[in-house]
C-alpha cells in the first residue's frame, strides 16, 4: 500500500521581519496588501501570522466571499498558522458596506477562533474589520 507523502516546510525571510505593536500599524500593513479595487466590493479575510516577538511571518489570504460575508474555515486557518510555526495570529476582514460595526457573525467567528487557537497554543491577538477609511479592533474595544 502506498501512502501520501507529507512534507512541512516554511522559509521565513529574516531580513524582512517587521514587529507589529498596535492596531493602527496592523491596519496600515494589511491595507497595503489588499486589492483596493475589491475592498468595497467583496468581503475577504486575511490572517496575519506572527512569531512570539510579534514579528510578521506572513499574511495569508484565507477566503473571499460575496458582498455581505465570507466563509472562514477554522481548520485551514489553524493548519496555515501551525505550518508557519506562528505563535500569534491576527484575523482581518473587510466590510464592503463601509459599516465598521461587528455583526453577530463577526462576534461568533471571533469567539470560535479564540477557542480553537487556545487549543493549539496559538494566541489570537486581534480581529480587525477594515474599510478604506478606518478600522474596528476587537482587542482595542475589549471584545477579545
Amino acid at each position: 500500500m502506498e501512502l501520501a507523502e507529507i512534507m512541512i516546510s516554511y522559509k521565513p525571510r529574516k531580513s524582512s521581519l517587521v514587529r507589529l505593536n498596535n492596531s493602527q500599524q496592523i491596519y496600515e500593513l494589511v491595507l497595503g496588501h489588499w486589492n483596493k479595487d475589491t475592498l468595497e466590493l467583496q468581503e475577504e479575510m486575511k490572517v496575519i501570522l506572527l512569531n512570539r516577538s510579534n514579528q510578521l511571518l506572513g499574511i495569508y489570504d484565507l477566503s473571499k466571499g460575496g458582498i455581505s460575508g465570507t466563509f472562514v474555515d477554522v481548520k485551514l486557518l489553524l493548519s496555515v498558522a501551525l505550518k508557519c510555526v506562528a505563535s500569534h495570529i491576527i484575523v482581518v476582514h473587510n466590510h464592503p458596506s463601509g459599516n465598521l460595526k461587528p455583526s453577530k457573525a463577526d462576534v461568533d467567528i471571533t469567539n470560535k477562533l479564540k477557542k480553537a487557537t487556545r487549543q493549539v497554543d496559538l494566541l489570537l491577538l486581534d480581529h480587525l474589520i477594515v474599510t478604506k477609511e478606518a478600522y474596528y479592533s476587537f482587542a482595542d474595544h475589549g471584545k477579545l
